[in-house]
């Protein structure tokens, strides 16, 4: 199975009763890992902007899975207040949070901007998480052994974080502007297990994990690109394998990395993979650390030492 993992597999356990948030689930990758994890037994929320999709997709998991335990809350990332609201509510609901997957992302879209003026990819994919993250972190260091999965992309060898024109004002390239927000969820991810180990706190672990190359939504604004990859692309469940290994396995651990093992990484059995280029520079994670404070007004670093302080309950 080490080689050939899959959660199916029923020596992968259960997680009966334990709660997962899934971000971006109304379609695609999200919606998998979010049916994967009720089938394994786990109450789900689908945390998703298309409140029509995620009900959708809540009601399809329903009838698959009779004994399904999952929910909707609608999560805008690009807006701190529906962050701020979204978080609000699971708190009044739920008193624990075993597993936070930051899932969601947009890729390549024509430039635009978030409810604070942010890049829009930047915004969404690194900095949503990072808020939504900064809110949630209570619940989750209080449940024993909760995890928080953050998924990157391949993509993130070839990224820079350029941190003069953080938004792309002077000059957008879709591409790049989507490899920089990719690199930064998964140095985002690196310094939290770093930030975790250095207080010596057991939950969360922060773990990263990549899809590889599979055939979504996401490509809607590259379908010559599209066309190009698909002969290397694997299916939504493939590509769904190491996020749900993160989030399933019990012998994984902080710091780590999932992601497909064949060419490239593009497709293959799921494993544990390296980071590439940047994604190996622990003094440029604590700076996009640093500037993603700056740029939400969150101060995750005082919020994690809050929530890990010894004796707290």
């Amino acid at each position: 199975m080490a080689d050939r993992w899959d959660w199916r597999d029923d020596k992968v356990p259960r997680i009966d009763g334990k709660l997962a948030v899934v971000t971006g689930a109304a379609s695609g990758l999200g919606a998998y890992i979010a049916e994967a994890l009720c089938i394994k037994g786990a109450s789900v929320v689908i945390a998703d902007k298309d409140a029509e999709g995620a009900v959708s997709v809540a009601a399809g998991i329903r009838s698959s899975v009779p004994d399904a335990r999952v929910s909707v809350i609608r999560l805008d990332l690009s807006d701190p207040e529906s962050i701020w609201e979204f978080a609000d509510l699971y708190r009044s609901e739920h008193d624990s949070l075993d597993l936070l997957i930051n899932n969601a992302g947009i890729m390549t879209p024509p430039y635009g901007l978030t409810v604070k003026g942010f890049e829009l990819q930047w915004g969404v994919n690194h900095l949503g998480h990072f808020a939504l993250t900064y809110h949630l972190l209570p619940l989750l260091c209080s449940t024993r052994g909760s995890r928080l999965v953050t998924q990157t992309s391949i993509v993130h060898r070839g990224g820079k974080i350029n941190f003069r024109d953080i938004n792309s004002r002077d000059s957008y390239s879709p591409w790049k502007a989507y490899k920089q927000s990719k690199l930064a969820t998964l140095l985002f991810s690196r310094e939290m297990d770093a930030r975790l180990r250095s207080l010596g706190t057991e939950s969360p672990i922060s773990i990263a994990s990549h899809p590889g190359l599979v055939n979504t939504q996401l490509y809607r604004n590259r379908e010559r690109m599209r066309r190009w990859l698909r002969p290397f692309m694997h299916d939504i469940g493939a590509g769904a394998m190491p996020a749900l290994r993160a989030a399933l396995d019990p012998d994984a651990e902080g710091g780590q990395m999932y992601g497909p093992g064949g060419w490239m990484e593009f497709r293959g059995p799921t494993v544990i993979v390296k980071p590439h280029g940047k994604g190996r520079d622990m003094s440029l994670a604590s700076g996009v650390w640093e500037l993603s404070e700056t740029m939400t007004g969150l101060d995750l670093s005082s919020r994690l030492r809050e929530c890990t302080a010894p004796g707290r309950e």
